[in-house]
């Protein structure tokens, strides 16, 4: 569409910083390439905690929301009783989120795809999903008096279809020619789809997940084991704010994507960084618990907890009780009394 003609994407102008960052953001993909190839289990534990997040921050954005405690029964049981539209929702949020992690590779990029995606966002509600909008929709702000401001226009409802499919083939051949750094076309195909605003409502999730997809398709995993809709919330004025700079003129296509794009780029490295954070402590915790069992199961006469902390100078006092607990747990370990002074024997 706008973004994505030779003219256009010819005419942006990265910074430095945007170059250095996505250099960098190669280098992050590759070391999360290593890591799953090395460490899958480790990466579990964070995929469930991720599609929870991702299924409540991305429709809480748009003001839908669940009791405490309801977006992690919604997300973790399918069987869960819907009890309200909101919580519907969710239910389908979640249905998209399940399909694209499991699928990926074999969804294409097309203007049914991303139908369907509508129509599963609510499939457990009453609502008709699933097709283009019918009537005009704007991008309005409301002031802190209640007045309304018109910030966008998106195409008419009559161009929609055919916006949409000039999307779709444009960002295919922009993409099979390889010619145009895939992070530039996965930000730019976001902000066309998002001016064109096709649907009467859920445009911003189905955004968001059309984002994941993109994303794998280039071989950047790291939407399944951090939410990057948590990161879109946690810096929403920013996301909005971006939006609408990179969107003036965008009928033209005169628009200046940069903002957006810059946006776009900061939130990948929020996920990277996070998901190196978060997967580094998961394996060191990990590694230190193997270490605590290797000097446990040396051990031929009762030890104490601080006969542990002298094999494990590396290891806190409460990580090595943690542990111990855990081999109490399974009945591999019993203690021989009570209290500070308590020792403990293999079983």
């Amino acid at each position: 569409m706008k973004s994505f003609t030779k003219t256009y994407l010819n005419s942006i102008k990265l910074t430095h910083g945007m170059l250095s960052t996505i250099r960098v953001l190669g280098e992050c993909k590759g070391r999360e390439e290593l890591f799953t190839n090395r460490e899958p289990d480790v990466l579990e534990s964070l995929l469930e905690n991720a599609l929870i997040q991702s299924a409540e921050s991305s429709n809480r954005i748009e003001g839908i929301t669940a009791g405490n405690g309801r977006v992690e029964k919604i997300v973790k049981n399918e069987k869960t009783e819907l009890a309200s539209r909101s919580e519907a929702e969710i239910a389908g949020y979640r249905d998209a989120l399940k399909l694209i992690h499991e699928n990926h590779r074999n969804i294409p990029v097309r203007t049914s795809v991303i139908l369907q995606f509508h129509a599963m966002l609510y499939r457990y509600t009453t609502v008709k999903a699933g097709a283009w909008k019918v009537g005009e929709n704007e991008i309005i702000e409301l002031s802190k008096n209640g007045r309304k401001k018109v910030r966008f226009k998106p195409v008419t409802a009559a161009d929609t279809s055919r916006c949409m499919e000039g999307l779709i083939l444009s960002f295919k051949t922009f993409s099979d020619a390889g010619e145009i750094e895939p992070l530039i076309l996965v930000a730019l195909f976001i902000l066309d789809f998002l001016c064109i605003h096709p649907f009467a409502d859920g445009n911003g999730r189905v955004a968001r997940l059309l984002t994941l997809l993109l994303l794998y398709k280039a071989g950047f995993m790291v939407g399944k084991y951090i939410s990057l809709e948590k990161i879109v919330e946690d810096s929403k004025e920013s996301y909005y704010d971006c939006l609408y700079a990179a969107s003036q003129k965008w009928h033209d296509s005169m628009h200046d994507s940069e903002p957006w794009i810059g946006y776009f780029l900061s939130l990948m490295t929020a996920a990277y960084k996070a998901f190196e954070e978060k997967a580094g402590e998961i394996a060191g915790s990990r590694t230190k618990t193997e270490q605590i069992m290797k000097v446990i199961d040396k051990f031929v006469t009762p030890f104490a907890i601080t006969d542990v902390g002298k094999a494990c100078p590396n290891v806190s006092i409460d990580m090595i009780r943690k542990v111990v607990r855990e081999l109490r747990d399974q009945g591999r370990i019993e203690a021989t009394g009570k209290g500070r002074g308590a020792k403990w024997r293999k079983k």
